[in-house]
């Protein structure tokens, strides 16, 4: 077999996925399976702007991890790549340099390898988006699938499935629909497996879990009648923390005030009302849509939302958290987010001992992916059911990294697939004709 490693190099952690696949490329095109996702200890790579060598030294004890796996005489040809999002699209627009700086350091650690090193390189929100739809349905064979008579096929009857990603600092939809696509800057064109795929793609910077929360905890801070106490309504009662005004201004998504005082110590305390949590939510967004327009949100063209879906990374981890992901109807879902985020600090801690570091969160989490899956991509009562919230596919988990890998290695083919039979129909005739004879 052979194998290639992708580090997915997120804004709020990297992991490192090992793929493996058999020799003979015409038949392993479509078994590619996952081996091992290592986590990398540690913040995002965008995180290391002031120790770039940082960032490079903790890729390390996952590169150690898979010189264990691939067989030594392997290593030399094995394509590696990092592949870095939001984190660093964010890093880049507030300091190039800063951004070059880390990224030299990571290729320098990698580069010390006996690996087939071919770049670090920042992903475009719409490959981003389009990779994670490869994926998902490369791993759910409606792309292509191998048939009884040992050929590749391309599915007929069936539908290809959109993507839903929600990251630390950008969140991606991308889907076939039904129409054309009005704006150009939204599609995306693929030939897989001999058939063309047109698809809409969009990617919305600053609105991943992370940078959401943290422009929500701003605009508190703004709307508060005093400059050092923000009452938090996402969080629960009973809960208080102190940041640093310079913690919460950090990022581009966030507009500081005129004169924020950086050394200044906010105080938050959570006041556990959800429906005031989901008002202070909504404002995040722009709804409105131009004339003749249907868009999801903040102006962006897009069409209505058409087919299976599968929600993944953030999506999946918060509503596996609270126990939502079983195909639940919209209106339980509902209610079982307002009931859970009615629990004050105390019970939620004695519920969730294990959860604590990020067990605040949870309410606002998911009254935001609520807001941003009904009202900004137009989901409603009755398409939320195809939605699928999923982490893994086939054994493998679900993100860019597969589609990106299958793509850059030339594993998908782009000519038209032959339409196997099981038999020449002469020779099923005949076979039919002996049967029958037999019987008779």
């Amino acid at each position: 077999p052979q194998y290639g490693l992708v580090f997915d190099a997120g804004s709020t952690h990297t992991a490192l996925y090992i793929y493996r696949w058999p020799a003979d490329k015409e038949n392993g095109t479509g078994i590619v399976s996952q081996v091992e996702a290592c986590t990398v200890s540690g913040p995002g790579i965008s995180s290391y702007a002031d120790d770039p060598a940082g960032a490079g030294a903790s890729l390390k004890p996952c590169l150690d991890r898979a010189m264990k796996i691939v067989p030594a005489e392997q290593q030399r040809e094995t394509p590696t790549y990092l592949g870095a999002t939001a984190g660093m699209r964010l890093l880049r627009e507030q300091n190039s340099t800063k951004a070059e700086q880390v990224f030299a350091e990571v290729a320098k650690a990698i580069g010390e390898y006996p690996v087939d090193f071919r770049g670090a390189q920042i992903l475009t929100g719409n490959e981003e988006g389009s990779f994670g739809w490869i994926t998902v349905n490369y791993l759910l064979e409606t792309l292509v699938k191998f048939s009884f008579a040992e050929k590749w096929e391309h599915p007929r009857d069936t539908e290809v499935l959109g993507a839903l990603d929600l990251g630390g600092a950008s969140t991606q939809i991308t889907f076939q629909p039904g129409v054309t696509i009005e704006d150009k800057n939204t599609s995306v064109f693929f030939r897989l497996y001999g058939t063309n795929y047109s698809l809409y793609t969009h990617s919305y910077l600053c609105y991943g879990q992370t940078q959401a929360l943290k422009m929500l905890l701003a605009a508190l801070h703004q709307g508060s009648p005093s400059s050092q106490q923000i009452s938090h309504p996402c969080y629960p009662k009973g809960y208080q923390e102190n940041v640093t005004a310079a913690d919460l201004y950090n990022s581009p998504c966030v507009r500081a005030p005129s004169t924020p005082s950086p050394a200044r110590v906010l105080t938050v305390t959570g006041t556990g009302d959800p429906t005031a949590c989901s008002t202070a939510v909504q404002k995040l967004f722009n709804f409105s849509c131009g004339a003749n327009r249907t868009c999801g949100f903040n102006g962006v063209y897009q069409p209505p939302v058409r087919g299976q879906f599968f929600a993944f990374a953030g999506f999946y981890y918060a509503f596996h958290f609270l126990n939502l992901t079983g195909q639940q109807s919209l209106s339980d879902v509902k209610s079982m987010v307002q009931t859970f985020c009615k629990k004050n600090w105390t019970e939620l801690v004695e519920t969730f001992p294990q959860e604590k570091k990020y067990l605040h969160t949870y309410c606002s989490v998911a009254i935001y992916i609520l807001a941003l899956l009904l009202d900004g991509y137009k989901f409603n009562e009755h398409t939320w059911s195809s939605i699928h919230f999923s982490r893994q596919a086939a054994n493998t988990d679900i993100g860019w990294t597969l589609g990106f890998m299958l793509n850059f290695t030339n594993m998908i083919p782009t000519e038209a697939l032959e339409h196997a039979k099981g038999h020449q129909p002469s020779l099923w005739a005949g076979a039919v004709s002996f049967i029958v004879l037999a019987i008779v």
